[in-house]
């Protein structure tokens, strides 16, 4: 009897099921959390809910190793990812209006536990990031 798994099986999601090892890997594995993303959302019954959280966690690997993180005040950390993903203060409905982000990014305005979590939901980083 055939295993349920064998290579037949691996060969075609590999590319998508791996660690990320370069940087092209890591970026192909990226375009494919935003489609699931798009997709999938908050659902968390959704059919493809499963392999979202398996991308994030295989790119977190990747981040872990590759992008470390120094300490850094949750603005500044905010500041560096709308710098990495060209984003304005106009663009972050996690925060609030443009005004509000100008405040937190500016380090007026502390983040509240749920700009915390639809952050790094939006980032695919850890919340810890902005603590």
């Amino acid at each position: 009897m055939p295993s349920p798994l064998s290579l037949n099986h691996w060969i075609p999601i590999a590319k998508v099921l791996s660690v990320p090892h370069l940087e092209t890997e890591y970026q192909q594995m990226e375009t494919i959390l935003d489609e699931l993303l798009n997709q999938v959302g908050d659902d968390e019954t959704h059919p493809l809910a499963d392999l979202l959280e398996t991308l994030s966690t295989l790119i977190e690997v990747y981040k872990d190793e590759h992008y470390k993180v120094a300490d850094a005040p949750a603005h500044e950390v905010l500041r560096f990812l709308m710098d990495e993903h060209s984003l304005s203060a106009n663009e972050l409905p996690e925060i609030g209006n443009q005004e509000e982000v100008l405040k937190t990014l500016n380090g007026h305005r502390g983040l509240n536990k749920e700009q915390i979590q639809n952050l790094s939901r939006r980032f695919h980083v850890s919340p810890a990031v902005f603590f």
